[in-house]
C-alpha cells in the first residue's frame, strides 16, 4: 500500500467464511512471500471488513489460511487504531480481565459476553516485511486478541463456558446463515 492511500480502496470485497467452514478451525500458515499478492490480500481484507462493518478481519475469514489480519478499531478512549499485521504473535495479554460484548463477522448478528484482558501487544510484520509492534488497550486490546485467536483456528465462542456457550450455540443453530453440522 502506498503512503496516503485509503486502505481497501483498491481491494475487492470477498465472501466471508462462516462458522462451520473448516478454514476457521485450522491454524493459519506463516506468510513467506511479501509481494504483490500479499498487498492485494491486505487491500481485500480492508475492503471486506468495511463492507461488513467490522473492526477487524483475519485472512481465514475470507478463506485464506495465512497469518494476516487488518483492523480499524477504537480503544476505550475513542482513539482510532488502523493497520494490519502479517505473521502476528500475541506477545502480551495482561491487565484486568473484562467480560464485554464480542461479536464476529463469521457469526453474523450474534454476540456474547466474552472475557479478555484489557491490554495486549502483538508483534509481526507489515505488508512490506518491516517489523511492527502494536499495543492495544480496552476494546482495541479485545480486537487484537480476537484476531490472533482466528489465526490459531479459534473463535470467541471457544472462550465461553456454561450457559453463555450454550446460549450462543442455540443462537447459531437458529441463525439464517447456519448450515448445520
Amino acid at each position: 500500500m502506498r503512503h496516503g492511500s485509503i486502505p481497501g480502496a483498491r481491494g475487492r470485497v470477498r465472501p466471508l467464511t462462516l462458522l462451520g467452514d473448516a478454514v476457521l478451525r485450522e491454524p493459519c500458515r506463516d506468510v513467506t512471500d511479501f509481494g504483490p499478492d500479499l498487498a492485494a490480500l491486505v487491500e481485500d481484507l480492508f475492503a471486506t471488513m468495511y463492507a461488513a462493518r467490522g473492526v477487524g478481519l483475519a485472512a481465514n475469514q475470507v478463506g485464506v489460511p495465512l497469518r494476516v489480519f487488518v483492523y480499524d478499531c477504537p480503544d476505550d478512549e475513542d482513539v482510532r487504531h488502523l493497520g494490519h499485521v502479517v505473521n502476528p504473535r500475541l506477545v502480551e495479554a495482561d491487565g484486568v480481565v473484562i467480560r464485554g460484548p464480542e461479536g464476529c463477522l463469521s457469526l453474523p448478528g450474534l454476540e456474547a459476553g466474552t472475557e479478555r484482558y484489557d491490554h495486549a501487544v502483538v508483534e509481526g510484520r507489515t505488508v512490506t516485511g518491516e517489523p511492527v509492534t502494536v499495543h492495544g488497550t480496552g476494546f482495541f486490546a479485545r480486537c487484537l486478541q480476537h484476531e490472533c485467536d482466528h489465526l490459531e483456528g479459534e473463535i470467541y465462542a471457544d472462550r465461553l463456558t456454561g450457559w453463555r456457550h450454550r446460549k450462543l450455540m442455540r443462537q447459531v443453530s437458529r441463525a439464517s446463515w447456519h448450515r448445520g453440522s
